[in-house]
């Protein structure tokens, strides 16, 4: 196969002669430039990436894919009914009631206002990672009330009577906070009481310390705590009403769309919000910051491609002897400029190619050796992950990039005339 001579042209002018070494010296200097480029990018939308599927994993299992609650009333009433509508939705996994108010816990060492979450310990784990997430106990340790004893309140004196009490799993944050550890006892003050003749009274109630669990979420471990579901509607008198019914669906990325048909078989009354809804102020956060980064980091290769300006424009005024020669012989305008058009191209795609493996070998470098402390930064390695339309749409920005950087000195060469440059020689 016999390659064009636009090709073979192109090739011999990126090799300078020996007395100019400066163009093969820019040529090494663009190519490299493009490399780091292509790299630096690859790496920096690696780790976005990464970190964004790590907080995406973290939020889901804590968090149900979906979430469906009542419009016009406070509670959701017959929740059982409903879950078994909505389990005949296509693509929905699981359901389950749940129940969630704003209390106070105290203890003697601390006081926190946070999120109460009432659940169904066997059907939670169909739902989220709870049960996975669990660092100490059992999901399942909330269906058994822990028997303690406890002298009476009225009688001081008297004999320690052996007592039922229900029990609260908190997040590990939580605990340490408040300094409880498992079967430890906590009070949980509802703000929403029974009315006297002062007004409203908090409602009190004690609770056991029966696990711990750790989603690597701060706000989620320091502001979470569960009960069993029973004992929420009791100490609520919510009688058989829930908050609402939390969903998981088979595919996360869709929950709207399924979301969207659950509203459509419950009717108007009842209305649902999916994970990315909950969450959006933070997804778009992390969206907006890698595409910030992504066109920042992408100036380096545009500073790069003012190489591949400065090397062509050296070699067309070098080789306007050459140039004007192959006019003479007949190369036409378009062949010239695609000379130096395959300059620019061959020194792109080197630098991509280069820069590519280079970039997955700087993430590898960083996700093996750069460990952090987990208790302190919650992780313990930088999440990494690089998808294949990051890759795709980087190698053709710095392609195009290259590509646009020879137009000009393309049409220089292109322009030159034979007569001209011939004249003197």
């Amino acid at each position: 196969m016999v390659l064009p001579y636009e090709i073979i042209v192109g090739l011999r002018y990126l090799r300078a002669k020996r007395r100019n070494r400066t163009i093969s010296l820019n040529t090494f200097v663009s190519i490299a430039g493009i490399t780091l480029g292509v790299a630096a990018l690859i790496g920096t939308v690696g780790i976005m990436t990464g970190f964004r599927e790590d907080i995406q994993a973290k939020i889901l299992g804590t968090t149900a894919h979906v979430i469906v609650q009542e419009r016009m009333k406070e509670h959701v009433s017959d929740y059982d009914s409903l879950i078994e509508r909505i389990r005949a939705v296509p693509e929905v996994v699981a359901a389950t009631p749940f129940v969630l108010r704003q209390v106070l816990l105290t203890t003697q060492s601390g006081v926190q206002g946070i999120v109460l979450r009432g659940i169904d310990p066997q059907r939670e784990a169909t739902v989220t990672e709870l049960a996975k997430n669990m660092s100490a106990g059992q999901l399942t340790d909330l269906l058994t009330p822990v028997k303690v004893r406890q002298t009476p309140a009225d009688d001081p004196q008297g004999a320690p009577q052996l007592l039922e009490k229900p029990g609260i799993i908190l997040g590990k944050e939580l605990a340490m906070h408040l300094g409880v550890f498992p079967g430890d006892t906590l009070n949980v003050v509802s703000p929403v009481g029974p009315i006297s003749a002062v007004g409203m009274v908090p409602k009190i109630r004690t609770f056991i310390v029966v696990g711990l669990f750790h989603s690597g979420m701060y706000e989620y471990d320091s502001s979470l705590a569960y009960i069993e579901l029973g004992e929420a509607q009791k100490f609520f008198n919510m009688g058989d009403g829930v908050s609402g019914i939390e969903v998981k669906v088979t595919d996360v990325f869709r929950a709207d769309e399924i979301a969207h048909t659950i509203e459509q078989v419950l009717g108007f009354s009842h209305g649902t919000r999916d994970w990315m809804q909950m969450n959006r102020n933070l997804f778009s956060a992390l969206k907006l910051e890698k595409t910030m980064m992504f066109l920042l980091l992408v100036l380096i290769t545009i500073v790069a491609s003012f190489n591949i300006v400065s090397t062509l424009t050296m070699i067309v005024t070098e080789k306007q002897k050459e140039i004007a020669i192959l006019k003479a012989m007949g190369a036409t305008n378009r062949s010239i400029r695609r000379i130096f058009m395959l300059n620019g191209l061959i020194i792109g795609l080197s630098g991509t190619t280069i820069g590519i493996p280079l970039g997955y070998a700087f993430l590898w470098l960083i996700e093996k050796f750069w460990t952090f402390d987990a208790t302190v930064y919650y992780i313990s390695k930088i999440p990494v992950h690089v998808l294949a339309e990051d890759v795709l749409l980087v190698a053709g920005s710095a392609i195009l990039i290259s590509f646009a950087a020879t137009v000009y000195p393309a049409n220089q060469a292109a322009k030159l005339e034979p007569v001209a440059a011939l004249r003197y020689e």
